[in-house]
């Protein structure tokens, strides 16, 4: 069996290690429909992990379902590469609400203010300086009429306050007109494609 074959229901509760060191436990993948989109699963990280690892420790954060090698006789889960890739993974994440997010696991997601109004789904990301800075989202018809906004627009992650895992949104920490005058949102507006 090639380690992409394995089904999340044969991972889920399994503590994953790199050699010798546990590096946390899955604790599921998101929910989407066009299943081949999502190459992450979720995890819980040990805390001694993240705090060595991870530039600022977060609890939870994507294992690419790429790195799975097999599992063990014990049930554990062994990954195919060092802690130092998983740490190179994790650099090229997403950070919202203290948990580290995969580019897969953001596209396709509704974006939503913090009174629930939709305003889009999000299409793309896209990198300042090698770091995610935001997201490109495509908004609703009404929420370009309601706020004279282009068809798609750049929302920075600073923005966002929660995802909801069951429901495959992110929230807005805020009103949707509030974002429209964070100097955040203004200044990653005026950046030129490159």
């Amino acid at each position: 069996m090639a380690p992409t074959d394995y089904h999340i229901q044969e991972l889920m509760q399994r503590d994953v290690y790199v050699k010798d060191t546990k590096v946390g436990t899955i604790i599921g993948e998101r929910h989407h429909p066009n299943e081949s989109r999502v190459r992450s699963m979720r995890m819980l990280v040990e805390t001694d992990v993240a705090g060595e690892f991870m530039r600022k420790p977060a609890e939870y954060a994507p294992l690419p379902k790429e790195l799975v090698h097999s599992i063990r006789n014990d049930g554990t889960v062994k990954l195919s590469k060092s802690m130092r890739e998983l740490q190179r993974r994790w650099r090229n994440t997403v950070r919202i609400d203290e948990k580290l997010y995969a580019p897969d696991e953001m596209l396709d997601r509704a974006v939503l203010d913090n009174q629930g109004r939709e305003i889009g789904v999000i299409t793309e990301l896209f990198k300042i300086k090698r770091t995610y800075k935001g997201v490109i989202v495509k908004t609703r018809l009404g929420v370009q009429k309601d706020f004279g906004v282009d068809e798609t627009l750049r929302i920075p992650i600073t923005a966002f306050s929660r995802t909801r895992e069951r429901l495959d949104e992110v929230v807005l920490s805020r009103n949707f007109d509030k974002v429209l005058q964070l100097p955040s949102y203004i200044s990653i507006n005026e950046l030129t494609d490159e």
